[in-house]
């Protein structure tokens, strides 16, 4: 699903579960996506979206779209050693995304990693076809959890 990167760019060792759906790699129907860290400490990732994911012909579902822009900026606080789930998302559909095509993932942190206020971290990122074309782009809020906490909601 995902291309592999320039040499220049370096794997995000994320730490992730193993089982996510966006980059996992023990799940089985996941995206298995695979991020790189570029010179601008932006995190990276070449998609290739098969069919099965498709919204409108020829096209990838919004769902999806929306999936990969959240993971990217998921990955932009995990590249700043920050665990953290999504609060808000804020999306914009600016032109339909093609199946069966190369295109980037983009995500960045919007504040420098000293300025962030408690907890509440925000990122943006960008699906971006060959020639640059910015084809969706998102906006986030992401609320710092620990380790501990992720345990105990799940022992409820």
């Amino acid at each position: 699903m995902t291309k592999s990167a320039a040499t220049s760019e370096k794997p995000l060792a994320h730490g992730a579960l193993n089982g996510c759906f966006g980059c996992g790699d023990d799940n089985d129907a996941g995206l298995h996506l695979q991020f790189f860290v570029d010179e601008e400490q932006r995190v990276l990732c070449r998609v290739y979206l098969a069919t099965r994911f498709q919204g409108p012909p020829g096209h990838a579902h919004g769902g999806i779209i929306a999936t990969l822009l959240d993971e990217a900026m998921s990955k932009a606080n995990r590249h700043r050693n920050i665990t953290a789930m999504t609060r808000h998302m804020s999306i914009d559909y600016r032109c339909p995304v093609p199946l069966e095509t190369d295109f980037v993932l983009e995500g960045w942190s919007e504040k420098d990693p000293g300025s962030a206020s408690g907890r509440k971290h925000q990122c943006s990122a960008e699906i971006r076809d060959a020639s640059g074309t910015v084809l969706a782009s998102a906006t986030g809020i992401f609320i710092q959890v620990t380790a501990e906490a992720l345990r105990r909601h799940k022992a409820k």
